[in-house]
């Protein structure tokens, strides 16, 4: 089993480690929503990992299935992404909320959030890809308890590093001014806008290589 723990931990690191939307968008969110919002968000990104570790490893002909429509399932995740760029970029409106106000989050801005962090997570065919690749690879030489023990380890590790950049980040948040976060949110959705251009660039030589 502590050969299954050490899996789950290099899983994990990768994913924290790892360089997409999901990093900066974290930290952009508690910035603006203080870190209820934050954690709000987070909750919707880990409910879609456990989507896909739960599809991946159930079913996994199904999502095998899901990946010969990448191309489509590509184009809504980039668009969707570039969509959410340009809002932040062109139309986010900042107002920093003080500490009584992020208190006092609605449940329909909690559920806005979650949606959000679901949503940009489900919809980017690399982590679709990448549980069914380790979920697959897993499967071959763990067996079903074994790959409880690894996916659970990454999980927990996953969950523990988004709640420390929730946390750090409101701790700068409340040194920061409307005009830095406003900063910051253009930052974080030039990033959005270019990642999603350069899925959809992607795509189109996959496309063009017939792949």
């Amino acid at each position: 089993m502590f050969d299954a723990v050490i899996k789950g931990l290099a899983i994990g690191l990768l994913l924290v480690f790892s360089v997409g939307p999901i990093v900066f968008t974290v930290i952009k969110q508690s910035l603006n929503n203080g870190k209820a919002g934050g954690l709000s968000y987070v909750a919707g990104v880990w409910l879609s990992d456990i989507l896909w570790i739960v599809l991946s490893n159930a079913f996994s002909e199904l999502v095998s299935a899901l990946l010969h429509f990448k191309k489509s399932i590509g184009f809504t995740g980039s668009l969707f992404l570039i969509s959410m760029g340009v809002f932040y970029i062109f139309f986010k409106k900042v107002k920093m909320r003080d500490e009584d106000s992020v208190a006092k989050l609605s449940r329909a801005t909690h559920a806005k959030l979650f949606a959000s962090g679901f949503l940009i997570n489900t919809l980017n065919p690399a982590v679709m890809a990448f549980w069914l690749t380790t979920a697959t690879t897993i499967a071959i030489a763990n067996t079903v308890k074994e790959r409880i023990v690894i996916f659970s380890t990454c999980l927990v590790l996953n969950v523990c590093a988004d709640i420390f950049k929730v946390v750090m980040a409101g701790k700068l948040r409340n040194k920061l001014t409307d005009h830095n976060i406003g900063i910051i949110n253009k930052i974080s959705g030039s990033i959005l806008v270019l990642f999603g251009i350069l899925l959809m660039i992607g795509i189109f030589i996959a496309t063009s290589n017939g792949r």
